[in-house]
């Protein structure tokens, strides 16, 4: 796993071969065919792999205890602001191939459908709460929410326009709360 996460890292997401992963590993190109069987299944477990080693189930642990649908809300929105930069150069390795490499794609699919799958559950909680703003659907809050915390998102703010992580959290925060939770006054 370490071997694959380097060279996807390295390699900016193109052209990691199983062999180049046997190689890196040093094991037989068939004991990683047999061990994962389809260069996806590589790929998907290397993106586990790196989220195991960063202590994502730690790092989820406020989320997950939080009782209400705001306090997810805020939890997630801190968590994954602060976990975009520890995964940001295997992402943008993975969004430069996903394009042209099936393999890649399952990868990135696997790992922005775990993210969706908290954006749905956030949302779903709020509405169960009775705090979800007037308006929305599950459907359509949960693909904004997704989409808000895009890594694209967060690379266009701290990246390109300079936002220090903390700024980014906070911000995102504030607009996610104005966007989804319901005034009190509406309540």
């Amino acid at each position: 796993m370490d071997a694959a996460w380097r060279l996807m890292e390295e390699r900016l997401g193109r052209g990691v071969r199983m062999s180049d992963v046997a190689g890196g590993a040093g094991v037989s190109r068939q004991a990683v065919y047999d061990h994962f069987g389809t260069r996806a299944e590589l790929m998907v477990a290397t993106v586990r792999y790196g989220d195991e080693v960063l202590g994502l189930d730690e790092r989820l642990r406020r989320y997950r205890a939080a009782g209400s649908g705001v306090e997810r809300l805020e939890a997630y929105v801190e968590f994954w602001g602060n976990y975009i930069p520890q995964i940001y150069g295997i992402a943008r390795a993975m969004l430069a191939a996903r394009e042209t490499d099936e393999a890649v794609a399952a990868a990135w699919d696997d790992r922005m459908g775990a993210v969706y799958e908290a954006c749905r559950n956030i949302i779903e909680r709020l509405d169960r709460d009775g705090t979800l703003a007037p308006g929305w659907t599950l459907d359509e809050a949960a693909d904004l929410l997704w989409t808000m915390l895009s890594i694209r998102n967060w690379e266009s703010l701290t990246m390109e326009r300079g936002w220090p992580t903390g700024r980014y959290v906070d911000r995102m925060q504030d607009l996610t709360r104005r966007v989804f939770v319901r005034e009190p006054e509406d309540a």
